[in-house]
């Protein structure tokens, strides 16, 4: 065979060898392309924002069984696949609350989970009585169970560590909005309350206690039993006035709403005199002095109105009998009696007997 003719077929096998070699380069990066870049998330409802919650621990098997029931991947070996090219394993795998795109690709999925870049959590609560209902409210907002918040609140030496007992460690909790990693622990979360806390009791207002004659804990009681009496404002003060002188005389306090407490029916409208006979270390028409704890979550103008709160010579108060939600003041018991009829009437009339 001539040279040239040799060498030519040379160069012909050498540059199909090249083309071949192209191609497949070709098709492979096209593959790694589609895998990884093409929509793998379908979400049916995007008129609403829609999250993946990674619990703890979690692996990767974990990851693709939740995405798998929820229905959101489109191809779960595409999926598979991106993963291990990017090397998403079980190390990877960060819990949390993710926010999810429509038609997100398997890249933009797992570079988001695998950054731990979660969608904060607004934790709300208010109107709480109890350490089972705060543990309740905030288990349903949090990754942390109930049991586990409970379980803390309820150890003497964690709550020690706190600065509170089991029975007053409620005072900790200022009621507001908060925000959270949804993945928060319950001893994180309080230790956040904690800081919170101390937020709110600088050293000016732990002074003004003092002046007053309490301790920060016994002006949260004081103040969660005023929240508990009325809605308004302005005669938050004027309430916490009354409880103070009777404190001082050494009355016993009288409040109805810690025999609501203690009857522990939060819907009762009218206090009968046979639930002012439960025997509660809450009932203050039985007990002298303050309850062990809060019977509310008093909010930083409940605490206020008590640091603060309205000299008088008030020893009385009743419900007005137009339901208005104010209240009739009185510095002797028969004018007092006088009010308070008034009020019973009021209440019979409307037929409200519990």
């Amino acid at each position: 065979m001539p040279k040239r003719k040799k060498k030519s077929k040379v160069i012909i096998i050498f540059w199909s060898i090249v083309i071949v070699l192209v191609v497949a380069a070709l098709g492979g990066a096209f593959l790694l392309y589609r895998e990884l870049y093409k929509p793998n998330i379908s979400i049916s409802d995007q008129k609403h924002p829609h999250y993946l919650y990674v619990p703890t621990p979690a692996g990767f098997e974990d990851v693709v069984n939740i995405l798998d029931k929820q229905g959101l991947l489109i191809n779960q070996k595409s999926f598979r696949w991106a993963a291990e090219q990017m090397k998403y394993t079980d190390a990877s795998v960060r819990p949390g609350k993710y926010l999810l795109k429509p038609n997100m690709s398997n890249k933009e999925l797992i570079n988001l989970l695998r950054s731990g870049k979660q969608t904060p959590v607004n934790v709300t609560f208010n109107a709480i009585h109890t350490k089972e209902q705060l543990a309740q409210k905030v288990s349903s907002q949090l990754e942390a169970t109930s049991q586990t918040i409970l379980n803390l609140l309820n150890d003497p030496d964690y709550t020690k560590e706190m600065g509170f007992t089991t029975d007053n460690v409620l005072a900790l909790f200022i009621p507001d909005t908060y925000e959270f990693l949804w993945n928060t622990s319950a001893d994180q979360f309080i230790r956040k309350m904690k800081k919170e806390y101390d937020h709110v009791w600088v050293d000016s207002l732990k002074r003004r206690a003092k002046e007053i004659g309490f301790t920060p804990v016994q002006v949260s009681i004081i103040a969660s039993i005023v929240q508990l009496e009325t809605r308004k404002e302005d005669e938050k003060g004027l309430i916490a006035g009354v409880y103070i002188n009777r404190l001082k005389k050494g009355w016993r306090l009288e409040a109805d709403p810690t025999v609501v407490y203690a009857l522990g029916d939060y819907s009762v409208n009218r206090v009968l005199s046979a639930y002012k006979e439960i025997d509660s270390p809450y009932n203050t028409y039985i007990y002298a002095g303050l309850p062990p704890g809060p019977i509310s979550l008093p909010t930083v103008s409940s605490l206020n109105a008590v640091l603060y709160y309205t000299k008088h010579n008030y020893m009385y108060f009743c419900a007005k009998d137009d339901f208005s939600g104010h209240h009739s003041f009185a510095a002797t018991y028969d004018q007092h009696l006088l009010n308070a009829r008034r009020f019973q009437k009021a209440l019979d009339r409307r037929g409200i007997r519990s």
